[in-house]
């Protein structure tokens, strides 16, 4: 449904759930790694965030989000470290406490992906996530990248879990349209896949930001639409 009387609903739709600027951020690139590759059909509250505040306890840190106001730092736990942490997935396991699978056919431990992940990262010169936030803006070297992600099971068949690495890194124009998001959208009327999604979930911030005091991304109206959508709204 992109027809403009269905994209006009959509963009009021979306307005009335207040779109905000992120707020924080992982404060390394391991953090964000985890949280990517847990958070595919999991609850985030209950599981997700419970895996990375145990990792980063393990590395002694006491504030594993900041504000995104505070001023980049030195990756604390760069991918080298986190990987000599946890050589194997039963290394991580006994931190995450979390045992889930990448998919319930044929997946592979989320720890297990979640490692894989951060040795194609660290393979491709990706050790911090300022290194990442330099990925992103070299496409040749991120298309490499993405290949290789995309051989890590459970990737599924539109990249989800792909582009939630870079939005938690800081792409602001990556969406991360997972099941929520899709269901929220067919309620009201567009019926779309995670790949169409993207496109229209960028002409709705598009609009907002025309018919707005300000320039609204489409990471604020795929969060804003998550937050919706997970308070059964």
């Amino acid at each position: 449904m992109h027809d403009s009387d269905g994209i006009e609903s959509l963009v009021a739709a979306v307005r009335e759930l207040d779109p905000q600027p992120r707020a924080r951020r992982w404060v390394s690139v391991s953090l964000c790694v985890l949280d990517a590759v847990h958070s595919i059909g999991a609850h985030y509250d209950r599981h997700v965030v419970p895996v990375v505040e145990r990792v980063a306890a393990d590395f002694g840190i006491d504030a594993p989000s900041v504000s995104m106001s505070v001023p980049n730092a030195d990756d604390p736990v760069p991918l080298d470290v986190f990987l000599g942490r946890y050589p194997t997935p039963d290394a991580l396991l006994a931190t995450t406490r979390n045992r889930q699978n990448t998919s319930t056919r044929g997946g592979i431990r989320k720890a297990d992906a979640a490692l894989r992940y951060a040795a194609i990262l660290h393979d491709h010169d990706v050790r911090t996530i300022h290194d990442a936030r330099a990925a992103l803006t070299d496409l040749p070297r991120l298309d490499a990248i993405e290949t290789a992600l995309r051989a890590v099971p459970g990737e599924g068949g539109s990249g989800v879990r792909r582009g939630y690495l870079w939005m938690l890194v800081g792409d602001q124009q990556t969406v991360k349209p997972d099941r929520m998001v899709l269901r929220w959208l067919a309620r009201h009327g567009a019926t779309v896949t995670a790949d169409t999604a993207r496109t229209l979930l960028a002409d709705i911030a598009g609009q907002l930001s025309t018919t707005g005091d300000r320039q609204v991304t489409p990471w604020e109206v795929d969060h804003a639409i998550w937050r919706a959508a997970r308070g059964g709204h």
